[in-house]
């Protein structure tokens, strides 16, 4: 542990990313039998692992209190999964097992759930762009009755698998205790989710539901989404690009309201967030748990925008606001002003794109300057060609203000270039004053020659990471 940099742990060893070789491997598993008390492997973006795996698992008996195995991004082969499900029958304490970003495990995963036998612990099954295919998603549903303290269970970015999500959802009931499905990018269709849904009445535990980028899937709320208003444990749920529907907003409009608990959710790419006559928005009002927000890429209007202006009043938890690519709210920003007054808690705002004007950016300073979003900690204003000078100057002047902020992003659109002569002393200015601020984002703003010598000796002289390349 020592050669490769780590610090010794009788209880885990993590050798993430050390660049480990096959000499490395064969190494590790003679230490095996010294290490009784071992609970944690870690091998993960380690590609030389892959084809080596036997000569570690055939000392895993001498671990036997074993209860995570991460391999992500090992490069594993069709040997090595066949290791490892002749591993399973001697680490029985074993609770969370992280394959992800091992391409080669397509089609093969049978190798590994055919030895999972009756009464396994697993509680934590990770297999993250696999290339599974649909005979994998039967394999993974034939195995869900001998794991029922399952509590996390990703397939995320396996667009094969799909097919296979009806039956896979079927047998979601054999894992009440469930909390954390994701299902992002898993080529899902309309089928697949009325499936889902069906399975969401037997999940009463489910605090986390991801089925974003399935795209296939919109259209389909409005005919399965009835038991995902069910889940009064839900805390997390991610429909960002799914190609919602009118129809599908008039039963998601419902249907999101009732979900006491949520406090992340995230709509974003789903232009019909906007257009849709049915007041979502302005029903969030009901879910005063809420703290991130992110609606980016909505189509809102001036309508939209001031609905969800009025149910952010109620939302004293806010933490997370992102409202990039809404032209609407360059200009408006005022009607939300209310809710930033009282959004004690906001910590990340993000406006890029929104088609900002000065008036905005005078806005959120003489908030700051009247002692409100005194927590915020990241701003993104980047994209927003049409601020002038004067407003990026105004900006500057209060922008020191901010005495918690750690991340701003002004950058320019890539097909844009501006000088920054006007605001550059008041911006230099203003960064003495934030001693927070790690990162700053100015791509394709034309810095002189005299204004990069600056910029580059502030970063050195105060470990910041100042980003201009124009």
């Amino acid at each position: 542990m020592e050669k490769l940099g780590k610090k010794p742990n009788s209880k885990n060893l993590d050798l993430n990313n050390c660049a480990l070789n096959a000499a490395d491997i064969t190494e590790l598993a003679s230490l095996l039998p010294f290490l009784p008390e071992l609970e944690e492997i870690n091998l993960s973006w380690n590609g030389c692992v892959g084809g080596t795996l036997k000569a570690l698992t055939v000392h895993l008996h001498h671990v036997n209190l074993l209860k995570v195995l991460r391999l992500n991004n090992c490069r594993l082969t069709a040997e090595d999964v066949i290791s490892l499900g002749e591993a399973f029958e001697i680490v029985s304490q074993l609770e969370e097992l992280d394959l992800s970003w091992n391409s080669n495990i397509g089609g093969k995963l049978s190798l590994l759930t055919k030895k999972l036998q009756e009464g396994c612990k697993l509680k934590c099954l990770k297999v993250t762009d696999c290339n599974l295919t649909a005979k994998d998603g039967e394999s993974l549903a034939e195995i869900l009755n001998v794991i029922p303290n399952l509590e996390v269970l990703d397939l995320s970015i396996n667009k094969n698998i799909g097919c296979s999500m009806k039956v896979i959802a079927q047998d979601l009931k054999n894992v009440p205790g469930l909390k954390e499905l994701n299902l992002h990018m898993c080529g899902l269709k309309q089928d697949s989710l009325q499936g889902l849904d069906i399975a969401l009445q037997h999940l009463a535990e489910l605090r986390k539901l991801d089925i974003s980028c399935n795209r296939e899937i919109g259209g389909g709320f409005k005919d399965s989404a009835a038991h995902l208003a069910s889940l009064k444990n839900l805390e997390v749920l991610d429909l960002h690009q799914c190609c919602v529907t009118e129809e599908d907003m008039t039963v998601l409009s419902q249907v999101i309201p009732l979900l006491s608990s949520l406090q992340d959710l995230n709509l974003s790419s789903n232009k019909n967030v906007g257009l849709s006559s049915d007041p979502l928005l302005g029903r969030l009002r009901f879910l005063p748990k809420l703290r991130s927000v992110t609606i980016s890429n909505c189509g809102l209007g001036e309508e939209s925008l001031s609905s969800l202006a009025e149910a952010a009043l109620h939302l004293p938890e806010l933490e997370i606001l992102d409202l990039s690519w809404n032209k609407c709210v360059g200009g408006n920003l005022k009607l939300l002003l209310g809710a930033l007054k009282l959004a004690t808690e906001i910590q990340v705002l993000r406006l890029s794109s929104c088609n900002l004007v000065a008036e905005d950016l005078a806005l959120l300073t003489s908030l700051r300057q009247d002692g409100h979003l005194a927590r915020l900690q990241k701003l993104d204003l980047s994209y927003n060609s049409n601020i002038s000078d004067e407003g990026w100057a105004v900006f500057c002047q209060g922008l020191g203000a901010f005495k918690e902020l750690s991340e701003l992003d002004v950058s320019l659109r890539p097909s844009s270039c501006r000088d920054c002569g006007p605001w550059f002393r008041e911006l230099l200015a203003a960064l003495t004053q934030l001693p927070a601020l790690a990162e700053l984002g100015m791509q394709r703003w034309a810095l002189s020659e005299s204004q990069r010598k600056q910029m580059e000796g502030f970063n050195q002289d105060n470990k910041r990471n100042i980003r201009f390349d124009c």
